[in-house]
């Protein structure tokens, strides 16, 4: 009767070592989707700190020439061609659409409203993300018009 049981369970261990098999390759089949998604999002976020970077680049360089600034010679249009003057200003925009380029799609506009705020628009296709769609990052500020000296 002792007998009989055994072959009752033989192959019962195989059956268990193949669910844990497919189990195990469940979990490295979502860890892999994770680190997948991870290196998606560390890109992206990757290209928006690029971006306010270059932002930021530019509101340097409209500070050092304040009196162009605020006369709107740093204005720039959306998909606009690089400036080929030789005056500091259009040296600073063309320099600013080339580091642009870095960026995938990068482009750029700058403007200056009559206050003296300062809107600077930077885009770039962040064609790894999950939307696949134009992203933009926005800096306003109002520290061309204010005067720093003491």
């Amino acid at each position: 009767m002792m007998s009989n049981a055994k072959h009752k369970q033989a192959g019962v261990s195989m059956l268990e070592v193949l669910v844990a098999i497919l189990v195990l390759s469940l979990g490295l089949l979502g860890l892999g989707g994770l680190q997948a998604t991870g290196l998606r999002n560390s890109y992206s976020a990757y290209l928006r700190a690029q971006a306010a970077q270059f932002a930021f680049d530019m509101t340097d360089r409209m500070r050092a020439n304040r009196q162009a600034a605020i006369a709107g010679s740093y204005d720039l249009a959306m998909n606009a061609s690089a400036p080929t003057g030789t005056n500091l200003p259009d040296k600073d925009r063309a320099e600013w659409l080339a580091l642009l380029g870095n960026l995938p799609g990068g482009d750029g506009s700058i403007s200056v409203s009559n206050n003296g705020t300062t809107r600077i628009v930077v885009q770039w296709n962040d064609r790894r993300s999950a939307t696949d769609q134009t992203e933009a990052a926005t800096l306003s500020t109002t520290q061309l018009v204010v005067d720093t000296r003491i």
